[in-house]
């Protein structure tokens, strides 16, 4: 039985701990760019420019990936698509090591590597999420935000130290490694895409959720196609596009920017790490509140605070200052994707949030591919790097104000229908 009648473990939350796990490592790697930014460039001979072209198509071909993926978790099923994508995980770390020249290395590490984390990534992990929880499924999907953040926080200094101590190469082979040792068991022990049929809900709940002797007549269920033509679709890409164009951008160019502004590498990689591990705790907190306060309410707030965090980060000085700005940006730093994808099942119902996740991700990526390649190119081109993260702080300033028209979530409605 996967739920007890009374007081018992919901396996629900095996699959949410596996998958904020996954998403450490993914999230992690993708989000950890920037230690490897300067080592690459430097052992491959490439320049600033040339490397962040690299990294933005990576950007996009890990977006592009994602409405894949999630085509092919409601096809194919999840295990599938995380088998699938840690064996390509594996095979292109092993060709970007190997990789001679720009050409090579933008097919491994720009291409096939993106492709594997993107069918490992929350993409795949939100359907199979959102099916076994319906009273806690704002809290559920922030457990995947809480994984990323703790990429974000354990995995940049740990890569940085890495790096260090062995070079980047032998770092990415034993991250694909530990990848994969972790990856294959979850896919095939733990993750189930058949969900109870009543899944979290407490009994009155379950009671209340019954249809009437006479239900009332519904329209028939929207399709993909129906989506897209809607303002709320349009909405959350839109500020999915901000908050990729600024995570990608920190995470690519945020130690670079920093040590450009005087400070070492390990000082940089902390900043940015504690970033992340304050995020961790936060997600908890807005975890919960996502599931009692209006959910548009909460995404506003939270790429407010960012928007003015990027002008922050920008102009410290001191390590106290950085220290800061870190800690303000990480109560807010986690959550709009969380929260993007539970107004999207609230909007257009479980069954479609997998692929239209993965298609407002496509903005997402394609905002980190611009910022990704204009942290360099700005750079190398006006030696500033106000040009880069002042533009994200904008970006940001408005996904909040386009946030707050988003529809209600209806929160203090009964629980929408399991099978919707």
């Amino acid at each position: 039985m996967d739920k007890q009648e009374s007081g018992g473990w919901y396996f629900g939350w095996n699959i949410v701990g596996a998958a904020a796990v996954l998403t450490l490592l993914t999230v992690g790697l993708r989000m950890g760019i920037g230690p490897f930014f300067l080592p690459m460039a430097d052992g491959l001979g490439f320049s600033r420019s040339l490397l962040s072209g690299i990294v933005a198509v990576g950007m996009l071909c890990y977006g592009l990936a994602m409405p894949l993926a999630g085509y092919l978790v409601s096809t194919r099923g999840t295990r599938f698509v995380l088998l699938t994508g840690t064996a390509i995980v594996v095979a292109s770390s092993l060709w970007t090591v190997f990789a001679r020249g720009p050409i090579e290395f933008l097919l491994s590490f720009g291409v096939a590597l993106s492709v594997g984390l993107a069918f490992t990534s929350p993409v795949a992990l939100t359907p199979v999420i959102s099916r076994w929880f319906t009273r806690q499924r704002g809290m559920a999907l922030f457990f995947l935000s809480t994984g990323s953040m703790a990429g974000i926080a354990l995995m940049t200094p740990t890569l940085t130290f890495a790096i260090a101590a062995v070079g980047w190469k032998e770092t990415l082979l034993a991250f694909s490694v530990l990848f994969a040792l972790l990856t294959v068991p979850v896919a095939l022990f733990i993750m189930r895409d058949s969900a109870p049929e009543h899944t979290d809900l407490l009994p009155h709940q379950i009671m209340d959720a019954k249809p009437s002797a006479k239900p009332a007549a519904r329209g028939p269920a929207p399709n993909v196609r129906d989506a897209l033509r809607t303002l709320p679709f349009w909405q959350v890409a839109l500020g999915l596009f901000a908050c990729g164009y600024s995570m990608n951008l920190l995470g690519t160019h945020g130690m670079p920017m920093l040590m450009d502004h005087g400070f070492d590498a390990t000082t940089s990689s902390l900043g940015i790490g504690l970033i992340g591990l304050v995020a961790i705790f936060s997600t908890l907190v807005l975890g919960r509140m996502s599931d009692q306060v209006e959910r548009r309410n909460i995404l506003a707030a939270i790429y407010l605070v960012r928007g003015l965090g990027f002008f922050a980060l920008v102009m410290v000085g001191a390590h106290w200052e950085l220290y800061a700005a870190a800690t303000i940006g990480g109560i807010v730093w986690a959550g709009s994707i969380a929260l993007s994808s539970a107004i999207l099942a609230d909007v257009y119902g479980i069954r479609l949030v997998g692929v239209l996740y993965g298609l407002t991700y496509l903005g997402h990526q394609v905002g980190g591919m611009i910022s990704s390649w204009l942290g360099g190119w700005a750079f190398d081109t006006f030696h500033t790097h106000w040009v880069a993260f002042g533009s994200a702080g904008v970006l940001l300033l408005l996904a909040a104000a386009i946030s707050l028209r988003l529809p209600g979530s209806g929160l203090a409605r009964a629980p929408a229908a399991v099978g919707r």
